[in-house]
Formats: C-alpha cells, sequence, structure tokens
C-alpha cells in the first residue's frame, strides 16, 4: 500500500551561504588552537583571496561575528578573536549557523521578555558610566535617523548597553544570539509596522533612557514593552496566519 505522507518525511536540504562556511572556518581555527584570543585575523582583501570569494562575503561574516562579540575590530590594528573561552566561542558560533533556522515568531516573544528584564534592572543597577555608554549609543542612532539613514547596528548597540547596564551577562549574551537575526528578518522584509518612523523609535529610545536615569524600574520596563509592541504584534499576526 503506498504512503500518501511519504513527502513529509523528507526535510530540506540547506546550502550553506558562503558567509556560513567562513564563519565555520573560523570556529575550526578557533576551537583547534590555530587562533587563540588576542589572534589578529589577516586583511579582509587577502582573506577574500584565499578563500576564493568576495571581499563582501568577508565583511559580512566579521561583521556578524562581531555581533556576538567572537571578533572585535580595533581602530588602526584590524580585527582580532575576543578574549573569550574557547568553549564559550564554540557555542556561539554554533549558535550563529543555527539561529538562522529559529522560529521567528518565538525569538521576537523571548526578546521581548528579556528586554523588559533587561530594562527594569538596568534602571535598578545602572552607574554613571552605563548612562553616559547608553547616551553615545543613542546620540549615534539620532545622527543617523537625522541623515534619514539606516540605523540598525546604532540600533542594536542601544539596547545591547541597557543590557549590560542589566549586569547580567547572560541576558546580554542572550542578546546578542536572537536580537541581529529579528533585525535581519524585519531589513530582509523591509518591513515597517503601521508607518512608524525612525524618529518614533527615536523618542522612545529616550523615554526609556529617561526612566534608567530615573532609576525607575518598572516605567522603564513599561517604556521597553511599548517600544517594542509594534514588533511584537506583527509576530502574532504572523502567528494568527499560520493557524
Amino acid at each position: 500500500m503506498k504512503n500518501p505522507n511519504v513527502l513529509s518525511n523528507f526535510q530540506e536540504i540547506r546550502i550553506e551561504s558562503p558567509v556560513d562556511k567562513i564563519i565555520r572556518q573560523i570556529r575550526e581555527l578557533i576551537t583547534s588552537g590555530q587562533l587563540k584570543p588576542g589572534d589578529k585575523l589577516p586583511p579582509e582583501r587577502k582573506l577574500a583571496e584565499k578563500l576564493g570569494v568576495g571581499r563582501s562575503n568577508v565583511r559580512d561574516a566579521i561583521k556578524k561575528l562581531e555581533f556576538y562579540g567572537i571578533l572585535r575590530t580595533l581602530p588602526q590594528s584590524g580585527t582580532i578573536v575576543a578574549g573569550m573561552g574557547i568553549s564559550a566561542l564554540e557555542g556561539l558560533i554554533s549558535d550563529v549557523l543555527k539561529i538562522e533556522n529559529s522560529d521567528f515568531i518565538s525569538l521576537v516573544e523571548t526578546r521581548v521578555l528579556m528586554e523588559t528584564e533587561s530594562a527594569k534592572h538596568a534602571a535598578m543597577r545602572r552607574t554613571d558610566q552605563d548612562i553616559e555608554d547608553i547616551k553615545e549609543a543613542l546620540e549615534a542612532y539620532e545622527h543617523k535617523v537625522k541623515l534619514n539613514q539606516q540605523a540598525v547596528e546604532e540600533d542594536l548597540m542601544f539596547h545591547l548597553k541597557i543590557a549590560e547596564a542589566s549586569k547580567n551577562t547572560v541576558l546580554k549574551t542572550l542578546m546578542l544570539i536572537i536580537t541581529p537575526d529579528i533585525i535581519n528578518n524585519f531589513i530582509t522584509l523591509d518591513i515597517c509596522v503601521d508607518g512608524r518612523t525612525r524618529r518614533d523609535a527615536l523618542d522612545e529610545h529616550n523615554v526609556i533612557l529617561k526612566h534608567i536615569i530615573a532609576q525607575e524600574p518598572e516605567e522603564a520596563a513599561e517604556a521597553m514593552r511599548l517600544h517594542l509592541k509594534d514588533v511584537f504584534d506583527y509576530s502574532q499576526s504572523l502567528r494568527s496566519s499560520q493557524k
């Protein structure tokens, strides 16, 4: 008797992009000890020639690993491996590769939960230096907004500085893992929810910062929740459409 559901037993074959392959090579070099924390990577041009790929692929791989804190680019010095434990680096890079297949809706729900707690604890635990760091990130975001330019990295940095101010390193690491992927989904899909603009987001950033400065944890958490409401509502609309 023929099995009508045989097609469901097959799984989609995922072809790795050049960026993923570069990340995988870096992981193998780090875990094997050939690349150690503090070691400097070759220049982009030489890496591209050696790997037989375009410089843009190398640049994208490096940028992605910088997002996750695995590589760090220093002015006038080039790109180096961050001073993290090898096991931590291996785990993080594995997550970088796997996150592409993660459920977008669940990622957004997790982000909202983490970021509201992040803002709440930042309001309770922030130092004067944390405030300066958050302000600096916000100013960089505002500069891009005024120029009407994409401000993805600046937006992410603002949220990461709040996570740093929460004094919860696990929270920051988890945000590093999931937040870039959420942002990239929105860029890829060219989503602008309900006509919301970067200036709206800028105003919301300022409200969040105001409550963190005033050490008002519940208000900071609520301001963050409102800031992420459009993202959350959009993810829930996807869930509804899948039913």
